[in-house]
């Protein structure tokens, strides 16, 4: 064997670098990185399951804060009603139901505003606003009402659907939840009248 014989022939390198490795590194790291993604996600969707398994608030919780905007762009916030008891009242012009007990809540309402000690609100989910209008007239509601923008106020409360109401008592608690229409005038005021005592 001559030392040509150990000659690599020409054209090829004797240690050719291999790109290999790199390319399984750049892999590796695009699979850690979209897998973290993963985690990241489903713990998002985790958290919001289990906020939506809580239900709503219950009695003697602290009401969270809000601010309703009017249909007339007034704002209303919640904390400067302490210290009178609050009717919340989420209702849509396209549920039936809410139609149901839409005259009695407004009969509830002129029934106690001369007193000044209740606010009842109204709270407009998932609609338009010609809509909530219409409904308005149709039942000649005067108390304040304005749109769930967002469904900001709505998620605080973790409403399940719409007619539902809630009162505020005038410390800030939840103190009684209506789920679906009140029977009637007197069903209203019962729940009402325990809380001005």
């Amino acid at each position: 064997m001559t030392s040509q014989d150990a000659v690599p022939p020409s054209g090829e390198s004797a240690a050719k670098p291999n790109a290999e490795p790199q390319k399984k590194s750049r892999i590796s790291v695009g699979w850690g990185l979209a897998f973290g993604g993963l985690l990241v996600l489903l713990a998002l969707i985790g958290l919001m399951l289990r906020r939506t398994q809580e239900g709503p608030i219950r009695v003697g919780d602290p009401v969270p804060d809000f601010v309703l905007t009017t249909f007339d762009g007034d704002e209303i916030h919640l904390a400067d009603l302490q210290g009178k008891v609050v009717v919340l009242n989420f209702w849509a012009s396209w549920c039936s139901p809410c139609a149901q007990e839409a005259a009695d809540l407004e009969a509830a309402w002129r029934y106690y505003q001369p007193g000044g000690e209740v606010v009842f609100l109204g709270v407009n989910y998932v609609d338009t606003e010609p809509e909530a209008k219409a409904y308005m007239a149709q039942f000649d509601i005067t108390y304040p009402n304005g749109p769930d923008l967002g469904t900001r106020i709505s998620q605080g409360f973790r409403i399940r659907g719409v007619p539902e109401t809630y009162l505020v008592d005038k410390e800030g608690k939840l103190a009684y939840a209506q789920i679906g229409p009140f029977r009637s005038l007197q069903h209203i005021k019962s729940v009402i009248e325990p809380l001005l005592k």
